[in-house]
């Protein structure tokens, strides 16, 4: 029995339901007057606090992915972009993954790091290892790391994850420092979230990799992992232990799309049901190429065209919520996704244990396949000519407004005031600290265009202040 409230897995996933969704979805694909009021119901409205929007119920959200209608997919991406710039505007969050282990007790199919393969070199990163990883990345500007980790409860026991987390944020390199990690380990206890919040992580980050219960079972055959309910209440519990900003995500290809689309709002919907507060993120990986693993081999691959329309329609459905998408996507198809939605993107990533610290990008033992190579610099300017602003800003974390305070600012809009002038600031940063002259020059001129488009004059002068004692060599500054 479907019940978004309840904290059973099959019970907030109801496979019924999702059928049931996809095929109302299917029967009213051509409803031109549903399809409209849908685009209506889901566009921005000004109230008396700001912009709100509705968003979309998994069922309504499956009518628009169903609908082939170009003129509706063309308004879809339009609402999509108008959406994200109310909310989000140009900014986009950059982070880069720490792959601290890739011991795994797991047999994923889908994951070089199973354990069935026995040629992959393990490898688990030392504490002066991470330190000399996290100088590296540093160095390159970086200041929002997520850490990576298989399971292996005698190789990555909790206490390791702890220890390395600590390690991370006691490393000040010339003027650099991580302020904020991620955290993207396997399901865990209570006990353990606590844990984990009491480090000061950000958020919690989980793929479910797929809702379809049968298609779970059979891609994860052995380990801890295989348990699909564990699994699935991971955020619950994450919750529970007061880490208040969760982050879901499916791997698209391993399942039917528009299945996991459902399954993933769904998911969405309960946590708002039961916590009062959805996901702070919501991850778009592909399957992709990576050692003994032929993305060929699962049968539900997808386009780029449809994947961009799964991106949009996350957007839409769940307007308050970030978009995070990794370099396993090429720089052609982040271009495009990053207007109809996503806030936040990796950048130079190495997707190897040890990988940062290695003159030549080491491939040996890769996740997966990094489709966008570029330098962090390269990725850095690419963003500003595009329009967009890089932002490296941690400062809603280490002010306290994550969970429903996050959302509550978000939804009323005033969160602006915080975010556009932080996005300068940490920008400002990387462009005294790392940038090449070239990209400097870029992101002068954007600053100093985007500076007066800060609506709250107060903020607008304290962020002049603010820039100005960067460039007498002061850090740190937030709002």
């Amino acid at each position: 029995m479907y019940d978004p409230k309840s904290l059973i897995a099959e019970e907030f996933i109801d496979h019924q339901e999702i059928l049931e969704s996809l095929a109302y979805a299917e029967a009213h694909k051509d409803d031109k007057e549903l399809i409209e009021s849908l685009l209506q119901k889901a566009a921005p409205k000004k109230t008396e606090q700001g912009i709100s929007c509705a968003g979309l119920s998994h069922r309504e959200a499956s009518v628009l992915l169903a609908c082939e209608d170009p003129e509706v997919l063309e308004r879809m991406y339009a609402l999509a972009e108008e959406i994200k710039l109310q909310f989000y505007g140009k900014r986009i969050v950059i982070f880069a993954p720490l792959y601290l282990s890739n011991y795994c007790i797991n047999g994923c199919l889908y994951c070089p790091y199973h354990s069935c393969n026995r040629h992959i070199p393990r490898k688990k990163l030392t504490q002066e290892e991470i330190r000399a990883e996290v100088t590296a990345l540093q160095d390159t500007g970086h200041k929002r790391l997520a850490i990576e980790a298989g399971e292996d409860p005698v190789h990555n026991p909790i206490e390791y994850i702890l220890e390395s987390i600590d390690t991370i944020y006691s490393i000040k390199h010339k003027n650099g420092a991580i302020r904020r990690v991620n955290v993207n380990i396997a399901a865990t206890t209570v006990e353990n979230y606590r844990k984990l919040k009491e480090a000061g992580i950000g958020t919690y980050i989980l793929f479910q990799e797929t809702y379809h219960k049968e298609s779970y079972r059979r891609l994860h055959p052995t380990g801890p992992k295989s348990n699909y309910a564990y699994h699935t209440e991971a955020h619950d519990r994450a919750m529970q232990g007061g880490v208040d900003d969760v982050g879901l995500g499916v791997l698209f290809g391993l399942e039917l799309y528009k299945y996991e689309l459902c399954g993933l709002l769904m998911h969405a919907e309960h946590l708002e049901a039961a916590f009062g507060v959805g996901p702070h993120t919501i991850s778009v990986p592909r399957v992709k190429p990576a050692d003994g693993i032929d993305p060929a081999a699962f049968d539900n691959g997808i386009s780029d065209e449809t994947f961009a329309r799964l991106c949009a329609l996350i957007r839409i459905a769940v307007p308050y919520t970030g978009m995070i998408i990794s370099t396993r996507e090429s720089q052609a198809v982040r271009e495009k996704v990053l207007r109809l939605g996503v806030s936040q993107i990796s950048g130079a990533s190495r997707t190897t244990v040890g990988g940062y610290t290695e003159e030549q990008r080491p491939t040996d033992t890769e996740q997966f396949n990094v489709s966008d190579q570029r330098s962090l610099d390269e990725v850095i300017r690419w963003l500003m000519e595009a329009g967009h602003i890089p932002s490296f800003c941690t400062a809603c974390y280490r002010e306290g407004r994550t969970g429903d305070r996050f959302m509550s600012l978000c939804k009323t809009g005033q969160i602006q005031n915080c975010c556009q002038p932080n996005a300068l600031i940490t920008l400002k940063e990387y462009l005294m600290d790392y940038a090449a002259p070239d990209t400097r020059k870029v992101g002068e001129a954007l600053i100093a265009a985007e500076l007066e488009n800060v609506g709250h004059e107060k903020v607008r002068r304290l962020a002049r202040e603010h820039l100005a004692a960067i460039e007498e060599g002061r850090r740190d500054f937030r709002f």
